[in-house]
């Protein structure tokens, strides 16, 4: 009777993190598993600093039709040597909430030099780095880059993730050739597989069809 009970009480701790995410959601590396990622806010190295709010576990949550799109484009890739990498995809509204919070202690400066040395923090919700609501909480949003799946090293797209100014926007035109080829390859392989841009930042990707257009979720990333 104790071996049955131990067994059932397994059973259930292996299945609580998947008891986490609300019907039409999925982990985006069980599906796709030659995917990589670097949760960005999972970690230190983002524009805050430190980890955000609503990230316990750095695995990849999209909606299961996002996801499903996904596999095309990873296939695709793959034949040209190429595959993906995230970093970062669904964000709780909470995590949102630490960015506007944030945002408004206009001396916390720590990652300025490396994100947005060129824009006063005080400026940052004028011009739309920062806002009360995202797209990502939707589910069906993610910021991505390339990869050479040989090496494993991202293709140059002319600014880190998350840079904060006009470098980052996907037609900005002071960028090597072959960066601009780099970012070129991106946007056409994801609006090919039903993706669409944000035209200011070249990493930023939504399924045209999203499933939850008016729902801001808040469950966590676990």
């Amino acid at each position: 009777m104790r071996f049955l009970i131990a067994i059932i009480v397994f059973f259930f701790i292996c299945l609580k993190p998947f008891a986490q995410i609300p019907d039409g959601f999925s982990y985006v590396q069980d599906e796709i598993p030659t995917i990589k990622i670097e949760l960005r806010y999972f970690s230190t190295n983002n524009f805050i600093g430190i980890r955000i709010n609503g990230y316990q576990k750095e695995v990849l949550i999209l909606s299961t039709e996002a996801t499903n799109a996904l596999k095309n484009v990873q296939i695709a890739l793959n034949k040209k040597g190429l595959g993906l990498k995230f970093y970062d995809a669904y964000r709780p509204q909470r995590s949102v909430n630490h960015f506007a919070a944030w945002a408004l202690k206009v001396y916390d400066t720590l990652m300025k030099q490396q994100y947005f040395p060129n824009v006063a923090k005080e400026n940052l919700f004028k011009e739309g780095y920062i806002a009360y609501k995202s797209g990502h909480t939707r589910g069906s949003t993610f910021d991505v880059t390339l990869i050479n799946l040989k090496t494993g090293i991202e293709l140059d797209m002319g600014t880190p993730y998350d840079f904060f100014g006009p470098e980052s926007w996907v037609d900005f035109d002071e960028i090597s050739a072959r960066q601009k080829r780099n970012r070129k390859k991106l946007q056409k392989v994801m609006l090919k597989h039903g993706f669409k841009n944000y035209p200011k930042e070249w990493w930023h990707f939504t399924l045209k069809e999203e499933p939850f257009p008016d729902t801001y979720f808040d469950f966590v990333v676990e």
